[in-house]
């Protein structure tokens, strides 16, 4: 509230690195408590028949292998997330004042060799743990890690961190988390409390501009923020996550990458790009995708059907339906715009 972009910044800087070190020790720890990479995977691979039939009948094949090519359970790995994760995070709405800071285009190159590592150490590190906990909780409690957590899958690394790892750890971790939290809460915090007083209250008047009114509009966020924490209901942070990035590619991503390589970017474009990726979003979910529109019940009510498409449109996410059109509809105006220039030049 108080320090601004600046200080969200250099809070992001140092609280990145306590995420990078309590991920590396994450992993470490847990080969050391399995016995080793080779022996650790290996018992993982000999446990593909205890995945629930329930995931077998939709193509899941074990822990450590691909599902079968073209399963329900392949679709929601590759597009949800695979697609949906590793490409949303790129176009999550505090991210655009980062893109926006950048001097020019080999800073942004030199960011991707701080930036890469970083990523494929926070998606591989859960992914891979997250599978192991399965190794662990079987040899400690005869169960998988899903039945472990008593079905709640938010609870598999909490219950995790808390019975296989040391005491010292248990504190690393939290604080690992408090980073990953804080630093995305407080970007976030930042970006819908500037947005809130300048773009929507604000437009057009200057004492939205000031500092004290920016502080405010950051205050209410928080405030809503944390409200709508304690309402959402069990096990929906993977779901939700997966659904917020994915309507984010589609709706900012392209808008992004055209503002940050551009000198020149078509305004027109963003807004079509950010309409049109928005809208195929929201359709595809609340009318074909199966884990939302289940939910949501607007298909139902509308159609009589919980999904008009079945598989495996069903379980292809959004973000591979929406995205490609938001791409085009932002290519199509830049190079409209373009075309206009050179011909008024000419």
């Amino acid at each position: 509230m108080y320090g601004g972009l600046i200080a969200v910044m250099y809070t992001d800087a140092f609280q990145g690195g306590i995420m990078f070190i309590g991920m590396t020790l994450l992993l470490v720890l847990t080969y050391v408590y399995l016995g080793g990479v080779t022996a650790a995977n290996s018992a993982l691979v000999a446990m593909s028949d205890l995945v629930p039939a329930s995931l077998t009948a939709q193509g899941m094949t074990g822990w450590a292998s691909m599902p079968e090519l073209g399963s329900p359970i392949w679709f929601t790995l590759i597009t949800t997330l695979v697609l949906g994760v590793g490409i949303g995070v790129l176009a999550q709405p505090q991210l655009v004042v980062r893109f926006m800071t950048a001097k020019d285009s080999r800073t942004l190159n030199r960011a991707v060799l701080v930036g890469g590592p970083f990523i494929l150490m926070m998606t591989g590190v859960a992914f891979t743990v997250g599978a192991l906990t399965n190794v662990y909780f079987l040899e400690h409690t005869g169960k998988i890690a899903v039945n472990a957590a008593g079905g709640n899958i938010d609870s598999i690394m909490p219950v995790y961190i808390n019975q296989a790892m040391p005491e010292i750890f248990v504190i690393i971790f939290m604080l690992t988390l408090l980073s990953a939290a804080m630093s995305t809460l407080s970007a976030l915090s930042h970006t819908m409390g500037t947005s809130l007083v300048c773009d929507i209250w604000g437009r057009g008047k200057t004492c939205a501009l000031s500092v004290r009114a920016n502080q405010i509009g950051c205050l209410v966020m928080m405030v809503v923020s944390v409200i709508l924490a304690f309402s959402m209901p069990e096990g929906i942070i993977a779901r939700a996550t997966a659904m917020f990035m994915g309507l984010c590619a589609s709706a900012f991503l392209p808008a992004f990458a055209i503002g940050v390589y551009s000198h020149s970017p078509s305004r027109t474009g963003a807004l079509w790009s950010m309409f049109i990726g928005t809208l195929a979003w929201f359709l595809w979910t609340a009318f074909v995708h199966t884990a939302e529109a289940k939910i949501l019940g607007i298909s139902q009510a509308l159609t009589g059907l919980q999904t008009i498409l079945g598989l495996p449109w069903s379980v292809i996410d959004p973000l591979v339906i929406a995205l490609p059109l938001s791409f085009i509809a932002m290519v199509f105006c830049q190079l409209r715009e373009q075309k206009s220039k050179d011909q008024n030049f000419s």
